[in-house]
């Protein structure tokens, strides 16, 4: 949205499936940053070309899925940063409650307390002239639903959908049909059940199309509400808390130091652990033993923090600078702050060393269909995600999400060959990375993935 005087300035991440907003005036050339991710180098270009000073940086809440950027953009810009009251955070702030307002010139922020998603929830209403002209909703309001209220654990999922319930009713559907509604959570985002691939949407579109708002009463409401929702990855209980105490000021993007790669081996012996994002055929060809094996792509926002024990000291192989620095940009994202450097040189430099590697043997879905043809003792395992799973599924798979592989107790044999899919390759990597940590050697990657199978008509159990 922009008109003559005021702008709302959108940033998607799809891996975490959320949204930042810049809303301003370009009257007096300042504006407010609504739940912004840690790499904030974006949020200052767009500012500067648009000619604006951040004036106030803000949060919908405290953040389960992402280190918020807050204190980021505060020390390098001086923006005062606004919190929930209810969120007691411990880091300098200005307290935000029911009805506050702040001023940017001719438009003001006013202050809605919406707790459900989260207990301390609240959302912003951008008025001109004392007109609402948006609803930055944060996970109050979604696409076709609502973000989830079960993440702070079971006893809370009930009280938090009914306050989301009386938080939809009472604050945010009275407002005018025609208002523009920018939620935070999003597509791709595990703070929700998946509903909608788009990202902005109105009062009155939610009205006619969104279930949890036509729900005909509050029961009917909280059973919709804890319905359907996905698993979600360990990380979160730990990212809230930093959010909470006040995540570390990184100053920028962290410039990780090379490390020879005697160095890394020494490391590797003294149980840090390896992180390698280089493209899945690479990794298939030849890796550090027990290395972490997630693709950049996959996206690595996602599954570090799914796979990988939050907190561990990394080191990262990659084939790139630019591949190197887009893994540490989603890194710090979601916490993962302690990286002790990179492998100079790369896996040819660890070749040439003379150190061991691994590999890891593959097959496409058309040879797997031959094998299981042919009668081979091959056991299938699916690591997509429980709704790819129940959408479709080879006959005769073991189903196992990919993010429970380094937790749960596994049902799978050691004296047979495990062919491991998902539903392009990226996850299936990830995952026979985690269990060859967890012993099971005899693991074949189907680098093409379910998409494959099904698309070669082979038979589908659904």
């Amino acid at each position: 949205m922009s008109t003559d005087t005021i702008f709302v300035e959108p940033f998607v991440d799809t891996g975490l499936g959320n949204s930042a907003y810049l809303v301003g005036s370009h009257a007096a050339r300042r504006a407010a940053l609504i739940d912004p991710l840690r790499d904030v180098d974006r949020y200052l270009y767009a500012a500067e070309q648009l000619g604006v000073s951040i004036a106030y940086v803000l949060d919908t809440h405290l953040h389960n899925d992402f280190v918020s950027g807050a204190r980021e953009i505060a020390a390098q810009t001086g923006a005062v940063i606004g919190e929930s009251a209810m969120g007691g955070v411990d880091f300098e702030h200005r307290p935000l409650g029911e009805n506050d307002e702040l001023e940017i010139g001719d438009l003001r922020i006013r202050v809605l307390a919406t707790p459900g998603h989260t207990p301390e929830h609240i959302a912003f209403v951008a008025l001109q002239n004392g007109t609402p002209e948006a609803l930055f909703s944060g996970g109050a309001l979604m696409v076709g639903g609502a973000a989830r209220t079960d993440l702070l654990g079971h006893d809370h999922a009930v009280p938090l959908a009914r306050d989301l319930y009386h938080t939809l009713h009472h604050k945010i559907l009275p407002l005018a049909d025609s208002l523009c509604v920018y939620p935070t959570h999003g597509a791709g985002s595990f703070c929700a059940a998946p509903v909608s691939n788009e990202r902005t949407t109105t009062i009155g579109q939610e009205r006619l199309r969104n279930a949890l708002v036509m729900a005909h009463s509050e029961e009917e409401f909280v059973q919709l509400a804890l319905s359907g929702l996905p698993s979600y990855p360990v990380y979160y209980p730990h990212v809230r808390a930093m959010n909470k105490r006040g995540p570390r000021v990184l100053g920028g993007l962290p410039v990780l130091q090379p490390l020879s790669v005697e160095e890394v081996h020494g490391h590797v012996e003294r149980g840090v652990l390896v992180l390698d994002v280089r493209p899945k055929e690479a990794l298939a060809e030849a890796h550090i033993p027990g290395a972490y094996a997630i693709r950049v792509e996959a996206p690595l926002v996602t599954w570090a923090g799914w796979l990988i024990p939050f907190g561990a000291p990394l080191i990262l192989v990659a084939d790139s600078a630019a591949e190197r620095v887009e893994a540490v940009r989603q890194l710090i994202r979601i916490g993962y702050d302690n990286l002790l450097g990179y492998l100079e040189g790369g896996m040819e430099a660890w070749a040439v060393a003379g150190f061991p590697t691994a590999n890891v043997p593959t097959m496409t879905m058309k040879e797997l269909h031959e094998r299981l043809k042919a009668g081979e003792d091959l056991m299938v395992l699916d690591v997509r995600q429980d709704s790819e799973w129940r959408a479709g599924h080879l006959p005769g798979a073991l189903h196992i999400e990919n993010g429970r592989l380094p937790y749960d107790d596994l049902p799978l044999p050691q004296d047979r060959p495990i062919a491991v899919h998902c539903a392009r390759g990226n996850r299936a990597m990830a995952g026979i990375s985690v269990l060859r940590r967890r012993g099971y050697t005899n693991l074949i990657q189907v680098k093409d993935g379910f998409a494959a199978w099904a698309a070669a008509g082979f038979e589908v159990e659904r």
